[in-house]
């Protein structure tokens, strides 16, 4: 059964490579640059770049974090993402995501099935002046960091083989749907008017979520250590650098353009962070506690997953309030998960789940049209308008439901066919060891 298990997805590759030949019997078709806007595309090849980059961050900042023994393992289950979402992505998800809608809920998955024809076809309907197939690139970057995000809830436990097919069901089941309907023009949650500028939505309540459902699927590690000393608060600092870099490719990218927007985004997301991590630091010393690297690191991530959702609606200043009301909270949510028994390792629903729920409820309550005009569903409930605040709500409540239910189902699937968890013994060893045969 082993030899079967590993055969089943190099063959399915070998199968889709070959496949993929056919197409190539017709004479390859060039990018349309003709009516596109150079400066917009070249701005946009830089942000794809500067989002990629967040998943080695995102390596570094919970591989910092664990015992040492498990270090290339958790870095390794980020960097893995790049290559399995960028197959799946190409195949299928982009045509999930953004193919042609089944009533606002999902795509098309022949719309552009190996992303047949699309340098041919005409740029996204929400990003016009760049190339369709740069669109689908940059969207692709979101795709791979989601999954990602989850493994700091299910670090130092789980089996490599079983995470790799999980995050190929979580892909296609839970956030292709999610950015169709948050992303697509035609999608549910974007026809009631939800503003999810960079993916609070999409990317960090789904992956917080369902980090909170890995947690209690997979239950506590055997050899939970209460203080463990994180391997290398170095990493730590380096991965939040490597995160809040890309991060402006991530909410300032998300403009679309090399424009007004995109400079908005860019202060939004520079204001609330930097809030976020000085709050954190001085919330912390209220409570007798030492001005930390750590804590830094992990405020400024917050910050930075807060202000996502709200960074192309919010003024500067009230990205500044953004960032000091989601360190709180999270700071309080994480001291309290500590205190129960759920295992989130590196405490990504506190920070992710969290962090992008007060980001939406927060984006429900600042967004103003007179930042961005294409927000037509109205202004905040600081303005005195109810109707934004009360569907970001009542969607939160229902994304919330379905990522973290959705999430479950996937987990049992995937435990069924391939069991999620390393043995005692595999656990006791170190995943570095016990899963890649390697060490530090």
């Amino acid at each position: 059964m082993k030899k079967t298990i590993t055969w089943i997805p190099f063959g399915i590759l070998v199968l889709f490579c070959a496949f993929a030949l056919l197409p190539s019997l017709q004479p390859t078709q060039s990018v349309q640059m003709d009516g596109l806007n150079l400066a917009d595309t070249a701005w946009m090849l830089t942000a794809t770049g500067l989002v990629l980059i967040m998943t080695p961050g995102l390596a570094f900042f919970y591989g910092g974090m664990v015992q040492k023994k498990n270090v290339i393992s958790t870095m390794f289950q980020s960097f893995v993402c790049m290559a399995i979402i960028s197959i799946v992505w190409i195949i299928i998800g982009f045509s999930l995501a953004f193919g042609d809608s089944f009533y606002g809920i999902i795509g098309n998955p022949t719309t552009f099935f190996m992303l047949k024809n699309i340098n041919s076809e005409k740029p996204w309907s929400l990003a016009p002046t760049i190339p369709l197939l740069l669109f689908a690139f940059y969207q692709l970057k979101f795709a791979i960091i989601t999954p990602a995000l989850i493994t700091g809830a299910l670090a130092e436990r789980v089996k490599f083989t079983s995470y790799v097919l999980f995050i190929v069901l979580f892909s296609l089941f839970i956030y292709s749907p999610l950015a169709h309907a948050t992303w697509h023009p035609k999608g549910l949650l974007f026809q009631l008017g939800v503003l999810d500028f960079a993916g609070g939505t999409v990317v960090h309540m789904s992956a917080g979520w369902a980090a909170l459902a890995g947690a209690l699927f997979l239950k506590r590690r055997h050899e939970q250590p209460v203080h463990h000393a994180p391997a290398r608060i170095t990493y730590v600092i380096l991965g939040t650098g490597l995160l809040w870099f890309g991060w402006i490719g991530f909410n300032a990218g998300s403009a679309f353009g090399a424009n007004g927007l995109a400079v908005t985004a860019l202060a939004t997301t520079t204001t609330a962070s930097a809030a976020s991590a000085l709050t954190w630091i001085l919330f912390d010393a209220t409570r007798g506690k030492h001005p930390t690297a750590m804590g830094a690191c992990i405020g400024a991530v917050v910050g930075l997953v807060a202000i996502t959702p709200g960074a192309g609606f919010v003024s500067v200043s009230h990205s500044l309030v953004i960032g000091f009301v989601s360190s709180i909270v999270s700071n309080l949510m994480i001291h309290w998960r500590a205190r129960v028994n759920i295992d989130d390792t590196l405490d990504v629903f506190p920070s992710h789940g969290v962090g992008g729920m007060v980001g939406m409820l927060l984006t429900g309550v600042f967004a103003n049209q007179a930042v961005n005009a294409t927000n037509t569903t109205g202004n905040g409930l600081i303005f005195g308008e109810t109707k934004l605040f009360t569907i970001h709500v009542l969607v939160m409540l229902g994304v919330s439901a379905f990522s973290f239910f959705g999430t479950w189902l996937l987990l049992w699937v995937t435990n069924k066919i391939s069991p999620l968890r390393v043995s005692a013994m595999e656990e006791k060893e170190g995943l570095d060891r016990s899963q890649h045969g390697e060490f530090l």
